[in-house]
């Protein structure tokens, strides 16, 4: 099932990402990521619900939560929703090198 679309989870995170410079590393990365979740929204893996940290939860009010690698260590995490007629959208929630998704995770 794909999904129609997928979105920034508020305006100040878009902002973010449209400041990244379109010849950085992380941009391209991040691009590439949207465009396979158009294709594929289970394209990250998939945090078992326990797992999922409570900040996260909290901020975002979400029942689940996904991870996609990106190059050079850094991680994407989205959730996945329904809307209307169960068309899936990913929303994307925040990106991070891997010491503070390490420190999120507490790992």
């Amino acid at each position: 099932m794909k999904p129609q679309k997928v979105v920034f989870v508020d305006a100040t995170l878009e902002k973010s990402f449209n400041a990244i410079g379109n010849s950085d590393p992380l941009k391209k990365s991040l691009t590439k990521a949207i465009q396979n979740l158009k294709e594929d929204a289970f394209a990250g893996r998939r945090v078992k619900k326990k797992l999922i940290p409570k900040e996260i939860v909290k901020k975002y009010g979400i029942s689940n939560l996904w991870i996609y690698n990106l190059p050079n260590a850094w991680r994407m995490l989205y959730s996945l929703t329904e809307s209307g007629e169960i068309k899936i959208i990913a929303a994307i929630l925040d990106w991070m090198d891997h010491k503070e998704y390490e420190k999120l995770f507490r790992f």
